[in-house]
């Protein structure tokens, strides 16, 4: 075949595996922060007064509704410029703001189902007097987990999706390491059709995994 070589491909695909390694550090790493910031978002939306409570809306509606490449870009221009700041990798700073973007996410989901726990569990809440923390940890998010786990694996799924952009940031991730790939050996087509498999095969599987889990939920 003249538009593909076999021998271009299979030098390629172990550069491309090591950036995927990168790609899968940012997505883990991401999806933790955005997982249990989330929650704490959600939480504190929830629970704080209605005089406070307008500044995290504020903030989350901004993160949410603002580019995530536009968000990496600026974060990382103010550390990288900015000599008063403590300088941080970049793959860190892909991290962080990725995590934080997808947290706000990840909070409506939890809120979701924070709200679908049933009147009357928090009515016994009431009536028993527990403290929040409590209540929290024993009552509301066990219940409320299990109708938010689905919907926080699809933003997972979408988070490693989104890697890409870390290239703006200079991360050597998948899709940039392709890039260089074909730009050195001029094997774009390889290297981007290996870079499209790779991603592929590790989302398709996830996502089937959590539509089997949200099948499973649904009947738990």
């Amino acid at each position: 075949m003249s538009w593909w070589n076999w021998q271009s491909a299979l030098d390629a695909l172990p550069l491309l595996l090591q950036g995927f390694g990168t790609t899968l550090v940012a997505t883990i790493g991401g999806t933790v922060i955005a997982v249990f910031l989330g929650l704490l978002i959600a939480v504190l939306l929830r629970t704080l007064p209605a005089w406070v409570n307008w500044l995290p809306k504020l903030v989350v509606a901004f993160i949410r509704n603002t580019p995530l490449i536009v968000q990496l870009v600026f974060i990382y221009t103010l550390f990288s410029m900015n000599e008063a700041l403590i300088q941080v990798p970049a793959l860190t700073v892909g991290i962080l703001v990725i995590g934080i973007h997808y947290s706000t996410y990840m909070s409506e989901s939890y809120r979701a189902g924070i709200d679908a726990v049933p009147q009357g569990q928090w009515e016994a809440i009431s009536a028993l007097s527990l403290p929040p923390v409590r209540s929290f940890r024993s009552i509301v998010l066990p219940q409320a987990l299990r109708a938010t786990v689905p919907s926080l694996g699809n933003y997972a799924v979408a988070m490693f999706k989104d890697t890409p952009f870390l290239m703006a940031i200079y991360v050597t991730e998948l899709v940039r390491t392709a890039e260089q790939i074909g730009g050195r050996t001029f094997a774009y087509t390889e290297a981007f059709t290996l870079a499209g498999l790779i991603f592929l095969a590790a989302s398709y599987p996830t996502s089937l995994l959590i539509r089997r889990l949200e099948k499973s939920l649904a009947t738990y």
